[in-house]
């Protein structure tokens, strides 16, 4: 079918008489404008999605006019247009309280913020930044937003500063476990030499009358003096596993058989808690890792009895190991009180503790997150009150034990 002209719509008649080659000149210059506008639009569009940030620009209103191609692949919201940004980031129906939208529309000024969205049931981090756009009378009519995802340099960074934080807290520990050490050695021998003495003690109080329980309370006492500093000594011993050492021993071990004599360890425990139950998921097969098995094992302990302490006498532990690409995975998981988000974040902080005084010293945790880091390993926790925690203990495994 022939295509449809402006001579055709006009007629023959009057295209002869020559009273519309202006109209048909302007839809000439029309047409290329337009080919013109487009071509900008989509060189406009290849620039913003060339930005490796997520960009919105917005209208006054909070709704957005248009994306760059980041912004659906981070979002996983293939048609934002139309949508306001609450809606989306949110998921509110109303504008946030510190929207840096709205102080930016009351400033005039360029406002930055870091918030943090949960995307995929994951919460990450962003730096955000509000531009106004003005037109010619300098009126705000527009924003633009950038969005630079954060999560990943931000855990970099507290990686950072925790092991700067322990290296200088080993340095300190050191000194101060050396200096305990050597008091708390004179204590004790000299608590030992007074109990090989009580056997001639009790003999000359024997004659004297009202003097028998004397022995006793003498016995007593140093059996709780030479506890303490047993106790003590425990505490000194954990305290130099924060300062550096030249030299670790490794060799190859089977993390299965090292659970199993950790739980041989608490069998008399576990004995006394009869409502507490272990469940084990450890495959027969699982590789071997590259490691110090005393300190392993020492990391198990201290997870295993924070698990049994959590779940208060009645409760499930479940320990389980699962090969993820380059790790070994050991994970203990319990069903008790849980641990409050404000706490996770200094639950590997040397001498914090969410236990009640005189429960705990606050160094357990500590030193297994510094013995996990000289195993180039890592300790994951993902807890929520009363819901029960689970602890991740990654070991790094050989390129010849796993394919990725």
């Amino acid at each position: 079918m022939k295509k449809t002209t402006l001579d055709d719509i006009i007629g023959l008649k009057y295209t002869k008489l020559g009273f519309f080659p202006e109209a048909k000149n302007k839809m000439i210059q029309l047409k290329a404008a337009n080919i013109r506008l487009e071509r900008k639009s989509q060189k406009l569009q290849a620039i913003l999605d060339g930005i490796s940030d997520v960009m919105v620009i917005m209208s006054l209103n909070f709704t957005v006019i248009t994306v760059n191609r980041l912004f659906s692949e981070v979002f996983n919201c293939n048609q934002p247009e139309g949508k306001t940004c609450f809606e989306i980031f949110t998921n509110r129906t109303t504008p946030c309280p510190d929207c840096p939208v709205t102080q930016s529309l009351e400033d005039g000024q360029v406002c930055r913020q870091t918030r943090v969205y949960t995307i995929k049931d994951k919460k990450r981090q962003f730096e955000v930044s509000v531009s106004p756009m003005t037109d010619t009378h300098g009126k705000i009519f527009r924003f633009i937003l950038l969005m630079r995802d954060v999560t990943r340099e931000k855990a970099y960074q507290e990686s950072y500063y925790y092991s700067t934080k322990m290296a200088t807290v080993g340095l300190l520990a050191a000194g101060v476990a050396h200096e305990i050490n050597n008091p708390l050695t004179s204590i004790h021998g000299f608590s030992e030499g007074l109990k090989r003495r009580l056997p001639r003690l009790k003999e000359c109080l024997e004659n004297n009358p009202g003097t028998e329980d004397l022995a006793e309370d003498f016995d007593e006492y140093i059996d709780i003096i030479i506890t303490e500093c047993n106790r003590c000594r425990d505490i000194v011993k954990n305290l130099l596993t924060f300062s550096p050492r030249k030299r670790i021993d490794f060799s190859r071990v089977d993390l299965a058989d090292m659970v199993t004599d950790v739980i041989k360890l608490l069998h008399f425990r576990l004995k006394q808690e009869a409502g507490v139950t272990i469940e084990l998921g450890i495959p027969a097969d699982i590789p071997k890792i590259h490691g110090n098995a005393p300190e392993i094992k020492q990391v198990l302990l201290n997870i295993i009895c924070n698990a049994i302490d959590a779940v208060e006498g009645q409760g499930r532990l479940s320990i389980y190991v699962e090969v993820k690409k380059k790790w070994l995975v050991l994970s203990v998981q319990d069903n008790g009180y849980g641990i409050a988000e404000q706490d996770i974040k200094r639950l590997f902080d040397p001498f914090f503790t969410t236990k009640p005084p005189g429960k705990g010293t606050g160094i357990g945790l500590s030193t297994c997150y510094n013995i996990i880091q000289q195993h180039q390993g890592r300790i994951l926790v993902d807890s929520e009150p009363d819901k029960g925690s689970v602890f991740h203990i990654c070991f790094p495994l050989e390129e010849k034990d796993t394919d990725e």
